[in-house]
């Protein structure tokens, strides 16, 4: 008992420290430009390409413009981009979990068949595809992601709700006269919401870098606008000369990766301990 109050309190510690971790993270992206002490898109040729020192602590990209500010406003694109698709997502394919699992019928088939056959596209390459169509942009970046996202959540909250939908309490409230939608809100949500919700925790750290990967391939946020994986591509050329010019952004995405992932997990850890490894 002792041991097990143990690992448990050192796992809601990891999750004080993770949380307070990824809220520093959203305050930084969302006062980024008030955070700044350069102006992130003014370009000052004469000190371009300035390594990391005293005036520029991360240095400057070739058109003389501070990669600190840039990183710090290109947060705002990266990870608020990644919040709303992680929403969307987590909503439409809730929605639709829940409605097949619960009633079942043609519709279910219908719409779960329309879910393997984006499951069996390449999920990046099918986002390429439609970004490409749709001429790029972040917007169009996220409307690409979230048409190849939201099957994994929609499978989930199924086998969640087909998993309770017969259970005594459920059966009970049934009989007592509630509908579908208080059945649904009241005995369903509450009881499917922490698979759901690590799972969305868990895909923030994914879909930053999916969204950076289709702004380096030109598919996403277009220059000038700051964001990480734009700014990796317009750096990737001056690996060798000026490497902090893609080692900042490239930085800035793994450890806000490595924390919304590490957040998750413990999250996990914490809504569903049978899952804990060890």
């Amino acid at each position: 008992m002792r041991e097990k109050k143990i690992v448990k309190d050192y796992t809601k510690q990891k999750m004080l420290v993770f949380g307070v971790l990824v809220g520093m993270v959203i305050l930084i992206a969302l006062f980024a430009p008030y955070l700044t002490s350069y102006d992130p898109y003014e370009q000052d040729l004469g000190n371009a390409l300035l390594p990391p020192g005293k005036e520029h602590l991360l240095g400057t990209d070739r058109y003389g413009r501070d990669m600190l500010s840039r990183v710090m406003v290109g947060a705002q694109s990266t990870i608020f981009s990644a919040l709303l698709l992680v929403v969307v997502i987590t909503v439409m394919g809730s929605m639709i979990g829940i409605i097949c699992g619960y009633h079942g019928g043609k519709l279910d088939v219908f719409l779960m068949r329309l879910s393997d056959i984006f499951l069996a596209f390449p999920g990046m390459v099918f986002a390429i595809a439609v970004a490409s169509v749709m001429s790029g942009g972040i917007f169009n970046a996220v409307v690409a992601l979230a048409c190849i996202s939201w099957p994994k959540y929609a499978r989930i909250t199924r086998s969640q709700v087909m998993a309770i939908k017969n259970m005594p309490y459920i059966e009970a409230a049934k009989l007592s006269g509630s509908g579908t939608l208080k059945i649904i809100r009241k005995h369903i949500l509450p009881n499917i919401a922490g698979a759901i919700v690590v799972t969305a925790v868990l895909d923030i750290g994914t879909m930053i870098m999916e969204i950076a990967g289709l702004s380096f391939l030109g598919l996403g946020a277009t220059p000038p606008t700051a964001e990480w994986g734009s700014m990796m591509s317009n750096g990737r050329s001056m690996l060798q000369t000026s490497p902090w010019v893609i080692l900042a952004p490239g930085t800035a995405i793994f450890l806000t990766v490595m924390i919304f992932n590490l957040a998750g997990d413990t999250m996990r850890d914490i809504l569903d301990p049978r899952q804990r490894k060890g």
